[in-house]
């Protein structure tokens, strides 16, 4: 979801947090420190009061961004599909 939402700029902390939704400041941090370690993301610390950080995507992170589109069109186009395979699952469970 955050190279995702990078997808579209420049953002900051702040606001990666509030468009991506449910996640906790502590794993939003993480995973951009990994995104960042693996070369996808990059952290630009601006010298103002108060600091501003921007997370960005690298050129590598950017070529991610089409295969994820393509992810996304296909759990779209087959969440019904995939809804009713987990409710047979769950009512098979049940029955044991």
């Amino acid at each position: 979801m955050i190279i995702g939402a990078l997808s579209r700029g420049p953002m900051r902390f702040n606001a990666l947090r509030r468009l991506i939704g449910g996640v906790s400041q502590r794993m939003l941090t993480l995973t951009l420190r990994g995104l960042e370690r693996d070369g996808l993301v990059t952290r630009t610390v601006y010298p103002t009061i108060p600091p501003r950080v921007d997370y960005a995507l690298t050129p590598i992170g950017q070529t991610l961004t089409e295969p994820l589109r393509v992810l996304s069109d296909w759990a779209m186009a087959y969440q019904s599909a995939i809804e009713t395979a987990q409710d047979a699952y769950d009512s098979a469970q049940e029955n044991l």
